[in-house]
């Protein structure tokens, strides 16, 4: 083995660790993915050779929530992330994706603050609604697309329906299977994908499956409050890393 390949092996295994991790309920982590491995090769070769693993560990994460999901949420979010894909898709040649990063970071950002400024506070559930969730799902799709950072708007949409932790767990996982399942599609037109990475991301699928049974544990184990306050602590120190990110991509810092 390379010093090279020891360098790419050193940050790809966290990194598909972490996607394993967020395949098994814990979202949050999974954005976390594709900047570790892009210690060691570029931000996009890092997002195509991820996807094959998202993909895998999908099947596996479909498997233990296939009866804990919210089926309403599903059925507004899905359509709407896949058109997001689509969006992302045909923009792609002209939309930085230093501004995107910082777009999602932003969002992530306000929504944190926001919660933060209710906190304490008893409010009442947010029910699903269509308008609101065509909005935050066809974002979701297109920042997934660009990044594999559709979190931060997915939870904007729905950390505030106050769903019970499997459930949100389970429909997180069943969209990003969806959406991760559509974007091989363009990531190989765009030419993101490649046979040449077929031993890598075999090397990788085990301990991203591993943990993607370590995730479930994790998420039945921890208590709902404690696992929701995780959630929002990886959000708002995840958009921070995004807003910086975007910035010094855009140039302006």
């Amino acid at each position: 083995m390379t010093t090279a390949d020891l360098v790419f092996y050193l940050a790809a295994l966290p990194a598909a660790m972490l996607v394993g991790l967020s395949k098994g309920g814990l979202p949050m982590v999974g954005m976390l993915g594709v900047p570790v491995l892009a210690l060691a090769v570029s931000p996009l070769q890092a997002a195509g050779l991820l996807l094959p693993i998202f993909v895998v560990s999908d099947w596996f994460g479909l498997w233990a929530y296939r009866r804990e999901y919210s089926a309403r949420n599903l059925a507004i979010l899905i359509p709407a992330s896949i058109a997001g894909v689509g969006v992302g898709w045909a923009t792609a040649a002209w939309i930085p994706e230093a501004a995107v990063t910082l777009l999602v970071g932003l969002i992530g950002v306000a929504f944190t603050a926001d919660r933060i400024r209710v906190r304490g506070r008893v409010s009442a559930p947010r029910p699903a609604d269509v308008p609101r969730g065509l909005f935050w799902g066809l974002l979701t799709g297109f920042t997934s697309f660009v990044s594999h950072s559709g979190a931060p708007p997915y939870q904007a949409y729905t950390l505030p329906q106050h769903m019970p932790k499997m459930i949100f767990a389970g429909t997180s996982t069943i969209l990003f299977a969806v959406v991760n399942a559509v974007k091989l599609i363009p990531y190989w037109q765009l030419g993101q994908l490649s046979l040449d990475n077929f031993e890598k991301i075999a090397v990788l699928i085990p301990p991203a499956v591993a943990a993607t049974f370590v995730g479930v544990r994790l998420t039945r184990w921890i208590p709902e409050a404690l696992f929701f306050r995780l959630v929002m602590t990886a959000l708002a120190i995840i958009s921070v890393k995004l807003v910086w990110d975007g910035l010094h991509g855009l140039g302006v810092i």
